[in-house]
């Protein structure tokens, strides 16, 4: 059974931190952890332990992922990518998409959502 765990407080400012430890792999788990989280967008890391996903869903922006540690498979509207460390990749708004962690693998995804009509 998955395990979702998020922290939402943001990161110290002004503070210099090694983006790939500021968030560690937790068994049979997914965990989130909130860079900077403003109105008009956010940042977000992730861990996924080997064998865990994130269900389908699709968000009315476009999100920016960057695979910073491990190998991620990334489904986008019924296309499979695979990610390796450095890989970046737009997840075009309102398009159906999932993870899947074949291996650990941590993710940086960036939301930004000025430029669109917030309702």
């Amino acid at each position: 059974m998955m395990n979702n765990k998020h922290e939402s407080a943001e990161l110290e400012k002004s503070k210099a931190h090694i983006i790939v430890e500021i968030i560690e792999y937790i068994p049979n788990a997914v965990l989130s952890k909130t860079i900077i989280k403003k109105i008009t967008g956010n940042i977000t890391a992730s861990a996924l332990d080997a064998g865990e996903e994130v269900a389908e869903k699709t968000v009315p922006f476009d999100t920016y992922i960057q695979i910073i540690d491990g190998s991620a498979k990334l489904t986008i509207s019924d296309k499979a990518y695979i990610l390796n460390l450095g890989d970046g990749i737009i997840i075009p708004a309102h398009a159906k998409h999932h993870f899947n962690a074949n291996v650990q693998f941590k993710m940086l995804s960036t939301v930004i959502k000025s430029g669109y009509d917030i309702s």
